[in-house]
C-alpha cells in the first residue's frame, strides 16, 4: 500500500527530515582523520535525542548504530565502531530520525582530506544525479522516470548504479512502498501522485555495479573494491516541482567553513 500524506503530515515529517540534516552537520564538524566512527555515531545519537527524537536506525532490523557509516568501497550499511577515519577516505553517512511518529532519512558522502580527482568527480556527479532524479518526482511522472534520470546521467561518465539497493517511500515507517530504484525506463512503474513521500538515494559506483555483503551481515561493498558514493533526500511529490523535505544546507555550511578538511 502506498500512503498519501496530508499537508499536515508532510509538515510533521519535514521536521524529522530537517533534523537529519542538522545532525549530519554536527557530525561533519568533528569528521576528520583520527576520529573513530563510533565517536561520530555517539555524537549523532546524543544530538538526535537532545532534539526530542530517537535515532531511526538504532535497533532497526537489529542494526546496532544510529548512523550507517560506509568508507571508500563500502556502499551502505557500514557499522560504527573503533576504526578511525583516515586522510583520503570517502565517508558516506546515512542517518534516520523518528519524531512525532514520522521518519526522516538522508545521506551525504564526504571526501576527507586529499581525495583523487576521480573520486571528487564521483561524489559531485552522484549528488547531481540526486537532484536530476528529484526533478522527475512530480505528479504524472512514474518511478521509472526517477530512476532513469540517475542511471542515464551517471552511466554517461562510465559509472554504474547499484541494483540490489533502492530508495523507498518514507513516513510513519522507515521503509514504505513504493521502491525507488536508481535505474529504469522512462514512462514505466508506479505513477506519482501528490502527497507521496519518497526517499530518493542514488548509490553509484566508480567501477562495476555488483556488490557483496560482509560477514557482519550489514556492510555492503563494491565487488571490485572501487569507491562508491551515496546521497539521499526525502521529498514529497507535487504538481510542478517536488518539495525537498531534508536539507544539505547545514552540512555544506560546515564543509565550506572547514574546507581544509574536505576534498
Amino acid at each position: 500500500m502506498i500512503y498519501i500524506k496530508t499537508d499536515e503530515e508532510v509538515e510533521i515529517q519535514r521536521q524529522s527530515s530537517l533534523l537529519v540534516g542538522k545532525t549530519l552537520a554536527e557530525v561533519a564538524k568533528i569528521l576528520r582523520p583520527g576520529v573513530s566512527t563510533k565517536a561520530l555515531d555517539s555524537l549523532a545519537e546524543e544530538f538526535i535525542r537532545d532534539h526530542g527524537a530517537i535515532p531511526g536506525f538504532k535497533g532497526y532490523g537489529g542494526f546496532p548504530g544510529s548512523l550507517c557509516i560506509s568508507l571508500n568501497d563500502e556502499v551502505v550499511h557500514g557499522i560504527p565502531g573503533e576504526r578511525e577515519i583516515k586522510d583520503g577516505d570517502i565517508v558516506s553517512i546515512d542517518c534516520g530520525t523518528l519524531m512525532n511518529g514520522f521518519y526522516g532519512d538522508s545521506a551525504y558522502t564526504f571526501g576527507v582530506g586529499e581525495i583523487s580527482q576521480d573520486e571528487a568527480d564521483l561524489l559531485d556527479r552522484t549528488k547531481e544525479s540526486l537532484y536530476l532524479a528529484i526533478a522527475q518526482a512530480v505528479v504524472g511522472k512514474r518511478i521509472g522516470d526517477v530512476g532513469n534520470a540517475v542511471q542515464s546521467f551517471v552511466e554517461g561518465f562510465g559509472y554504474s548504479v547499484v541494483r540490489e539497493l533502492v530508495g523507498h517511500g518514507v513516513g510513519r515507517h522507515l521503509h514504505e512502498k513504493p521502491e525507488v530504484p536508481n535505474y529504469g525506463r522512462k514512462g514505466t512503474g508506479v505513477k506519482l501522485k501528490s502527497g507521496m513521500c519518497l526517499a530518493i538515494e542514488p548509490m553509484v559506483n566508480l567501477g562495476v555495479k555488483e556488490v557483496k555483503q560482509d560477514r557482519d551481515g550489514w556492510t555492503i561493498r563494491t565487488a571490485d573494491g572501487k569507491p562508491s558514493a551515496h546521497f539521499e533526500h526525502d521529498i514529497v511529490v507535487r504538481e510542478n516541482r517536488a518539495d525537498i523535505l531534508s536539507t544539505f544546507e547545514y552540512i555544506e555550511e560546515v564543509i565550506i567553513k572547514n574546507s581544509n578538511l574536505y576534498g
